[in-house]
């Protein structure tokens, strides 16, 4: 288990281990460059074999790029595609070494258009989302599989940190709680499956989304952001 937060990871651990879990936590900042390989290497230093890597880690922002602190996009950046294409990279040939292995990687629904007034975080998506399904084609027949989970929004404190808290997606119960479509990531992971979108209002909008004009998507989700403002 890894994360900023030592305490929540601890408690996390305390609740797996009730469940007959056996954890070990190592906190990191994965927005931090140097942190990916440092993380590696005290994995590799305790001894233990990872078989399936689940790279959860990201976070957004809410409002105009030209008005945006670009420190913390630049961190967006490092933790929600930079920190996750190297820990794919320092453990994918371990896996293809042993013909076996798993790797969940969470992109979004946000991938599959531009987004204003989230231009960075929809972009960082997208990138998660072509990443997956090219190293999931690219390593048929090796044993190893990626699987990309691509949610819509979920009750988790994303909203929080995204400053979305209060839009209506979060505020009116529209958002999925976060163990169904971890269950559905997790389930899709196991099978081998190239891309999992949890919710059939979600899979709706994509389905419609692929129908209209992408200049009427592109206005739609300004539109719907701008509201969110």
């Amino acid at each position: 288990l890894t994360a900023r937060r030592t305490e929540q990871l601890q408690a996390l651990a305390t609740e797996l281990e009730k469940r007959g879990a056996k954890c070990h936590v190592f906190p990191a900042d994965l927005a931090r460059a140097d942190a990916p390989r440092k993380l590696f290497d005290a994995i590799e230093s305790a001894g233990l074999r990872i078989d399936v890597l689940v790279n959860n880690a990201g976070f957004g922002d809410l409002g105009p790029f030209a008005q945006a602190d670009q420190a913390k996009l630049l961190r967006m950046i490092q933790l929600n595609v930079a920190a996750l294409t190297e820990l794919t990279g320092l453990y994918l040939p371990g896996f293809v070494a042993r013909s076996a292995g798993r790797i969940l990687n969470v992109g979004s629904i946000a991938g599959f258009q531009g987004g204003p007034y989230m231009a960075v975080y929809y972009a960082t998506k997208a990138y998660v989302n072509s990443f997956s399904e090219a190293l999931h084609t690219e390593l048929r027949g090796t044993g190893v599989t990626v699987t990309v989970l691509c949610p819509g929004p979920v009750a988790t404190e994303f909203a929080a940190v995204s400053g979305m808290h209060v839009t209506r997606v979060f505020s009116a119960g529209q958002a999925m709680g976060a163990g169904p479509v971890a269950l559905a990531g997790i389930r899709a992971m196991r099978a081998g499956t190239r891309m999992v979108v949890p919710g059939w209002r979600n899979r709706l909008m994509l389905f419609l989304a692929r129908l209209m004009p992408r200049g009427t998507v592109l206005g739609a989700v300004r539109w719907m952001m701008s509201k969110r403002l």
